[in-house]
C-alpha cells in the first residue's frame, strides 16, 4: 500500500498539499468575494487604487503558491512517492489554516479588512472560521492516519 519513497518523502507530500490548499483557496477568496462579489479588497483602509493593487499581489502570491506546490506534486509523482489521500488532508489544512488567519488576524486583529461590510458580521464570522477550523480538522485527522500507516510500513 506504501512504498518506501512515499515514507521518505511523506513531509514534501505534506508540504505541497498544504502550499497548494493556502494558495487555492486565496486565489478563490479573491476571485470570488474581492472581483465577482465586490464584497472587500485585500486592504480597504485607503483608497480603491489602493485596494486594487493590494487584491493583485494577493492574486499573484495565490497563484505562485498554487503552481509551486504542482512542481512539488510533479517531483514527488516522478519519483513514485506522491500520496494522494495524504495530500487532500494536506490540502484541507492548508485552506483551513489560510482561512482561519485571515478571519481572525487580517480581519480582527489587523483589521484590513472585513469579510462584508453590512451591520451583523457575527454571522460572516462565525461561519468563515467555523468552515476554517472544520477544514484543519479534517486534514489534521487525515495527515495523522497516513502518517501512523508510513511509520508501520517503516519499522
Amino acid at each position: 500500500m506504501i512504498n518506501q519513497n512515499q515514507v521518505a518523502y511523506l513531509n514534501r507530500n505534506i508540504f505541497s498539499g498544504f502550499l497548494f490548499g493556502l494558495g487555492l483557496v486565496a486565489f478563490l477568496d479573491e476571485a470570488i468575494f474581492h472581483q465577482i462579489l465586490h464584497w472587500h479588497h485585500f486592504y480597504d483602509q485607503s483608497t480603491t487604487s489602493v485596494g486594487l493593487i493590494s487584491d493583485g499581489i494577493f492574486h499573484v502570491f495565490s497563484w505562485f503558491a498554487t503552481v509551486g506546490a504542482l512542481f512539488l506534486v510533479a517531483d514527488l509523482r516522478r519519483r513514485d512517492a506522491f500520496m494522494y489521500p495524504l495530500w487532500q488532508g494536506s490540502v484541507l489544512l492548508g485552506a483551513g489554516t489560510f482561512n482561519l488567519y485571515d478571519g481572525i488576524i487580517q480581519h480582527k486583529v489587523m483589521r484590513i479588512h472585513q469579510i462584508r461590510y453590512v451591520d451583523n458580521l457575527l454571522i460572516y464570522d462565525v461561519i468563515w472560521n467555523a468552515l476554517a477550523a472544520s477544514l484543519i480538522i479534517i486534514g489534521f485527522t487525515i495527515i495523522m492516519k497516513y502518517r501512523r500507516l508510513a511509520k508501520k510500513h517503516d519499522e
